[in-house]
Order: structure tokens, then sequence, then C-alpha cells
């Protein structure tokens, strides 16, 4: 039974049965302690009067009398005097009364059979076409004391009903089998839909169509499913484009290694251009390091579990060293630092925030002018915000969203030597925000650009 459509099917067949028999044991229950002794007194009742009717009249016919009484809907048992038998109206299918209990009545006693019966279910009792379920009354005869067993005959009385009963239950209970086959198949229609739609995923197809209009658990399952679809497609495809571009970047300068180094193992060369092909292909090398060690820290920031060391240290005297290792680059810029470093104190991971502002810092530098300023700030209030502006190129609006997407350039006729990686940017903002800050680009092409980093005091 491992399709769900036949658990559903199985479990609503069980849940109708076992329904169907604690409702019936509840029936008997409620029949033998409500019913079942009115049900007597009414029988016992009805028989004292078929018999008064006969005591208080002995001209009648006792034969003929039970039997047109028998006709009126009752099962009559008459035993006389010398112990013979007679039945009147329909026949008893079950059970025999003995001497004993026969006798017991001719002396004046009354019998009760249904209080008699041990059917497990009281209910049974009423219905069952045993002579052993009767009322039994004494009636004085022209021959003497005899014995008088009354049941109602159900079968004349309620026949009818029973049949209706019985067809009503019957058609009740196949077409709720029907129904549920039927309901069965469109509740587990739709995760057939999402088990195909998962088998699509799989071999990569992350187009599969759900039904998203149903308001119920399953079609928030499929809403959900939809929204994870299109998560995977677009991590898919930025997997892809990653795998595209480190290729790229990679491709790039390994050409132009071979294609220098095989021009100077050919001796193809000057001395002049034997040295100047040596200091390119050393220059690529050092951007192939640098790329390298830029993937592997990528790497490292993407296991969400690597915990921050975090110290307590001196953030302007972090960002002053900085400076001090870019020297060589903005003073062959001649660029003006304005610095606006107070005492600060923050508490982070230091290695990973000196990431920070060597890339931001190097970034404001390599795209200034000769000449120009470069602004470094650090304020403190609820948060500790750094910011670093420069006047340079600046960035066109409708590139601002994408900066931090990994390998995004956002001038893509810069040569690979100003260029960089395109990489920087992505690992300062998964920086920051493992740090719980945040960071603001504004920038405007030709007037420069503005950098926001905000971080937690603690």
């Amino acid at each position: 039974m491992k399709s769900l459509y036949v658990r559903i099917v199985f479990t609503f067949v069980m849940v109708a049965m076992i329904s169907g028999l604690l409702g019936l044991l509840l029936t008997s229950l409620y029949y033998q302690y409500k019913q079942q002794s009115g049900n007597e007194q009414k029988m016992l009742s009805t028989a004292q009067s078929i018999r008064d009717q006969y005591e208080q009249n002995p001209q009648l016919d006792l034969d003929t009398y039970l039997a047109h009484t028998a006709k009126l809907g009752y099962q009559i048992y008459y035993v006389n005097r010398d112990g013979m038998g007679r039945i009147y109206g329909s026949p008893f299918k079950h059970g025999q009364l003995n001497e004993q209990q026969i006798k017991a009545v001719q002396d004046g006693e009354v019998y009760l059979g249904m209080e008699k019966q041990k059917d497990r279910l009281q209910l049974f009792s009423y219905f069952k076409n045993s002579i052993l379920n009767t009322v039994g009354l004494p009636i004085l005869t022209e021959e003497g004391e005899a014995a008088l067993f009354i049941r109602p005959d159900l079968q004349q009385q309620i026949g009818e009903v029973r049949i209706i009963a019985g067809i009503l239950i019957g058609m009740t209970f196949v077409i709720s089998l029907v129904l549920i086959i039927i309901l069965s198949r469109l509740i587990v229609k739709p995760v057939n839909e999402l088990t195909r739609a998962t088998q699509q995923m799989v071999a990569g197809n992350f187009d599969a169509g759900l039904q998203l209009s149903r308001g119920d658990e399953i079609g928030e399952l499929a809403r959900n499913f939809s929204a994870m679809t299109l998560a995977i497609k677009q991590l898919d495809q930025m997997r892809q484009e990653f795998v595209a571009n480190v290729s790229h970047e990679f491709q790039t300068p390994l050409t132009s290694i071979q294609g220098l180094a095989r021009a100077v193992l050919d001796k193809e060369t000057t001395p002049e251009q034997t040295d100047s092909y040596l200091s390119i292909i050393e220059m690529e090398s050092k951007r192939l390091s640098g790329l390298s060690k830029q993937l592997l820290m990528l790497a490292a920031l993407d296991k969400e579990s690597k915990p921050l060391h975090k110290t307590a240290f001196r953030l302007d005297e972090q960002i002053r060293q900085i400076l001090i290792t870019l020297e060589w680059q903005w003073t062959e810029k001649s660029l003006q630092l304005e610095l606006e470093l107070p005492d600060t104190h923050v508490h982070a991971d230091q290695q990973l925030l000196y990431e920070v502002w060597l890339n931001l810092i190097a970034n404001g530098i390599k795209f200034s002018q000769p000449g120009e300023a470069i602004s470094i700030s650090i304020a403190e209030s609820d948060v500790i915000e750094v910011k670093i502006s420069d006047k340079g190129i600046g960035i066109p609006e409708e590139d601002l969203p994408y900066i931090f997407d990994r390998f995004y350039k956002a001038d893509k006729a810069r040569s690979h030597k100003s260029a960089g990686s395109g990489l920087g940017l992505s690992i300062v903002h998964k920086i920051v925000a493992l740090h719980q800050g945040s960071i603001t680009v504004h920038s405007r092409p030709e007037e420069g650009t503005s950098v926001i980093v905000t971080l937690p005091r603690l």
C-alpha cells in the first residue's frame, strides 16, 4: 500500500466502518438503558389487553380470536394445559421455551423474554425473531390455565421500513465509497503534480507550472514550491554565470601568459621585449593569485557556520594602517586625503573588516583621477558609520542594484588592469552582512561615489 491514493481511500473506508460500528454500539447502549424497558412494558400492556379481551368475552372462539389478533401484526405462541402449543401469525425462526418456563407462566408468572436475552448488542434482541424474545402471560380458557406468548411481528409491522432503512444504509455506504474514491483522487492530484514538477526540476527543467489558485494548505505548498523553484533556478543561473566568469577571468591571463612565455622560449624577442613580457607574466600571475584568494575567501564566507573571530580593536587605527599600505597608489596619483577618524573602538572580526576597508579604499583610489580627493570619516551614535567618498568616474544608476553581484562590472569597456575581478564588492557585502551591518552606495557618473558602511557597536 505504497500509493498515497490507496492509503487515503483505505483510511476513509476504515473511518466509515469504524464509525458505523461505534454508532451501532452507542445506539445499542442507548436502546439498552433508555428504550428496552419501555418496549417491554408496551408489549406487556398489549399482551394484557389481548388476554383481558378474551377473558371478558369467553364466548369467543380462542383459535379464531388469536388468529385474527395475529393478523394485526403479532406473533403468538399458545400452549394449553396439556403442553400442546400452536403458533399464530408468522412462525418463530429461532429458540424454544422449556417446560419450566411454560409451567411458570401457566401458574401465574409473567415471562419477559427480551430481558432474559444475553445478546452482545441488546439492540439486536429487539429484532431477533425468536420465541424466547416474547412476553408470556397466563390466560384462563375453557381448557383451564394456559400460557400465551406474544411479540410484535416486525416483518409485518415495519418490514417496509426495515427494507428502506437497509437500502438507505447500503446506498449511503456505496455512494460514500464512490465519493471517497473520487475525492481522494482530487486530493492526491496536486500532490502528483508536485511530484511531477519535482521530477522535472531534478531533470533541470525549472519552468514546471503548478496550480496556485487553491486557498488551502496544498495551494500554500504549491506556492512555496514555485517560490523555491524560482530561487533554485536563479541560483542555478548564478552558478552557471559564476563558472563562466571564473573560467573567463582565469582563461584571459592564462592565454596571455602562455603566448608571452612561448614567444620568450622561441627566442623571438629582443632583450627589452623579453623583460617586458616577463613583467607582464609576473603581473598576470599576481592577478591570478589575487583572484584565487578572493574565490577562497568567498567560499569561506559562504559557509555561514564559520564563526566570526571577534575582538576589540581601534577601527580608526586599522583604516590608517590600510592607508599606509596603499600609500604608493594614492601618492602615485597625487590624491588628497580628507580624514575624519576619531578614536573608535569596535568589537568585530579584525581580519575580515581589514578586507572591507582595503577593497573600498582601493576602489576609491583606482577610479579617481589624478589630483582629486578621497574623504574617509567615522561617525558614532547607536551604531558606527564609516563613509568613504571619492570624486571619481562614478557608477551609472542602472548598475547600482547589481554592484554587489559576483563578477559584475559596471563598465564593461574597462581594461582588466583597471577593472579588477568583480569580486571585491561581493566580499565586502558578505562580510558586512555577517557582522549584522549594512552597506549603501550613492553614486553619479562623473561626480563620484560614496560608500557608507554601518556596523553595530558590539
